[in-house]
């Protein structure tokens, strides 16, 4: 089964700071994290994504033809990453979510690709 890992960033954590870019000790945690996935078969693909300011909409239902810059939706917590994973249930996937919100030191969204 295939897995979406979303990582959840900007939310507040215990101290009331948000949690910001990823700091060297985090990166490290991630790259281990990553060559365990690479080791365990789990690996499909992961990637960070750029703040929601820097996105574009794209809305062309009934040829509307809009283009929006900026983020669609005012929210503190958006999708700063993702990892997709090739589980064999939903108990590993929450395994794994749970070491990935360790290493990187943000909330994970599971889901499952339909």
């Amino acid at each position: 089964m295939k897995y979406l890992a979303n990582v959840l960033d900007g939310s507040p954590i215990t101290d009331g700071q948000t949690s910001g870019l990823a700091s060297d000790a985090e990166m490290t945690a991630i790259d281990a994290f990553n060559d365990r996935l690479r080791a365990d078969g789990h690996w499909i693909f992961a990637s960070g994504l750029a703040a929601p300011e820097h996105s574009t909409v794209v809305d062309n239902r009934r040829d509307a033809g809009l283009v929006t810059a900026g983020p669609h939706i005012e929210t503190q917590e958006f999708v700063a990453g993702l990892w997709i994973w090739d589980v064999s249930d939903s108990d590993v996937a929450l395994s794994l979510a749970a070491d990935a919100s360790k290493a990187c030191n943000r909330r994970i969204e599971v889901r499952s690709i339909l």
